[in-house]
Formats: structure tokens, sequence, C-alpha cells
């Protein structure tokens, strides 16, 4: 590997990423005979083949599988020394890798576009998806931070909460519920329930509460978008456990309504988290302490949703805030 270049790297990288010839050309202005032609080298002198072609698809073989985590750092430790050197010289640009559940991505525009102003030559690369899609990214290092609202067990991680995230059950506003006050969780045994995917958080924090509550709660549909899940309500196909900040504009419009169900809404934190042992980039560290300062008040004025109740005995209480400390 002594004769291997950064360009050739580079260009591994995101044809790797993109699994095309074509849009890796694109992405790094190049002709793709420039591009195949870099490739080409870089086979000679790793000495195995890297890519296989199967129809008119690009897959890794396991040479190139394993290439792809050197060239991710080798690109990720030269993009923080670009901008270890740029806030040294007083320059603010850069790339912010972000990651959020999808349930965040309600707020989360709110809070980069309230950010991006300070940092006009920032690059923002966000991504979305489901608890279990955002902490493989994350465990790969292919994002700087990530936001979602309970720390994953298995990675070791810095996660610090920076605002509260309630969690409610919604209905139809013709449903027979709709009016009750102070419903036992236990009178929504009988009730169908359109729920999330597994892998969810939301999923996961509706389980643990009917679980710890020994309440069985009944399925009618599974889906893997908060959109679909409040068309369905809306249908009148069942009830749901939601996040607050996913439906505040159908609550405010009478589309829906949030059922005042005995000790909800459920209390829990959003965080901002990132690897113990990653080395934040400065555009990363500025935007970590921007949403400790700045996010709870951010999310609260871009979802404002007046509680028509005020919980009785706390369901499930906040988790314990765990500020710089290390989640395993």
């Amino acid at each position: 590997m002594r004769n291997v270049t950064l360009r050739q790297m580079r260009v591994f990288a995101s044809i790797a990423r993109h699994r095309s010839f074509t849009h890796a050309a694109r992405e790094l202005h190049l002709t793709q005979p420039a591009v195949s032609q870099q490739m080409k080298l870089l086979e000679a002198e790793v000495g195995l083949p890297l890519f296989e072609h199967v129809g008119r698809r690009i897959h890794l073989t396991a040479a190139g599988e394993e290439l792809q985590r050197y060239a991710t750092q080798t690109t990720d430790l030269l993009r923080e020394a670009s901008e270890t050197f740029a806030a040294m010289r007083g320059l603010k640009r850069g790339i912010l890798k972000l990651g959020a559940v999808s349930t965040a991505k309600y707020f989360a525009p709110s809070l980069l576009s309230t950010f991006k102003p300070d940092y006009p030559e920032v690059t923002i690369k966000f991504s979305v998806g489901n608890r279990e899609e955002i902490v493989r990214q994350l465990a790969a290092n292919e994002t700087d931070l990530v936001i979602m609202g309970r720390p994953p067990r298995e990675l070791v991680t810095v996660a610090e909460p920076f605002a509260k995230h309630p969690l409610v059950i919604i209905a139809a506003p013709g449903h027979p519920l709709a009016a009750r006050r102070r419903i036992p969780l236990k009178q929504l045994s009988t009730e169908n329930f359109v729920i999330r995917e597994e892998g969810s958080g939301t999923r996961a924090s509706m389980a643990h509460v009917f679980r710890e509550h020994g309440v069985r709660f009944q399925t009618s549909m599974e889906v893997s978008s908060n959109e679909t899940i409040k068309q369905a309500v809306m249908a009148g196909m069942g009830i749901s456990f939601i996040s607050l900040h996913t439906v505040s504009l159908e609550l405010a419009a009478g589309k829906l309504v949030m059922l005042n169900v005995t000790g909800l809404p459920l209390m829990r934190d959003w965080y901002v988290i990132h690897l113990r042992d990653k080395r934040l980039s400065p555009i990363a560290t500025a935007f970590r302490n921007f949403l400790l300062q700045n996010g709870a008040g951010i999310i609260a004025k871009a979802i404002s949703v007046e509680m028509p109740h005020k919980a009785a005995a706390p369901i499930w209480r906040s988790e314990e805030r765990r500020v710089g400390k290390e989640c395993r």
C-alpha cells in the first residue's frame, strides 16, 4: 500500500458509498475514465479485486469491504484536520454529519436553520432513520452526532440531554374515548393500536410502559412512518402511542385529539450523542454546545402544543440526566 494516494482513497470511498462510478465521478468533478483509471491503479497496488459487477450493479468484494473501512477513516481524519486548522484561522467552515431518529425530523430543521446563519460556509449532511438505522450509522462512525430519545446501551457513548420529549396517545376526534377524562391504561387493552415497526424507539417506549403495568395491547396495523400512523388514526383505524412533537399541527387543527390517559404524557429526554472515543471536529463541537444551550427553547417554540390535562402519577420517570456521562 506504499504507493496508494489520497486521491485514490477519495475516489474509492465515493464509489463505495454510491455503488456507482458515474455518481462518484459527478461528486468529485472527474471524468468517468479518470475514475476508472484511479481504481485500476488502486487494485494493482492492493493486489486484490475491489469490485465485482453483477448485471449493472456494483458490489464490493471482501477486500473492498475491508478497504472501505480504512478509506472512511482516512477521509474523516483529513476532514477533521482541515476543520481544526480552519478553526485555528478563525474560519467557520467544514462538514457537520448529523443523524436523527425519524421522530426528531419534526424539529431538527428548526435547530439547523437557527444554527446555520452563524456558520454560512458549513455543509450539513443530515440523515434520518429509525433507531436501529441511526445506531448502526453511529457505530460505523458515519455521523458526528446523533439525536435520539434513548442512548444506545450497546455502544460506549457520551449522551447529553438537551430537551424534554413527551409521548402521548392520540385518537380521531370522533373516538368514544376522546371526551373521557382520567382513562386507566388498562382500559386501552381492548383498543386497536397503530404502532411503529420493530427497531423504533417509540415502539420500545410503548412496549415498556404497557409491560411495566401488566397491560396487553392489540395491534391493528404496523407501519414505519409517523405520517402514515397519523393518517391511519384520523381514518379511524385505531389509536396510537406517539411523540407529541410529531402531532402538533394535527392537534391544533382538530384533526387528532390527545387522550386523557392517567399518567400520561410520558416524559423522556432528547439526547445529543457521540461515540466516547470520537474526536469531535470544531463544527460538531459548536453544534453540540448550541443544542445544549438553545435546543430546548427552539423546540418549544417550533412545536408549541398546549397540554389539555396534567398527568396524574407519572407512568415512567424521565430518564436520569446524564450530562457528560458515558453510556454503555
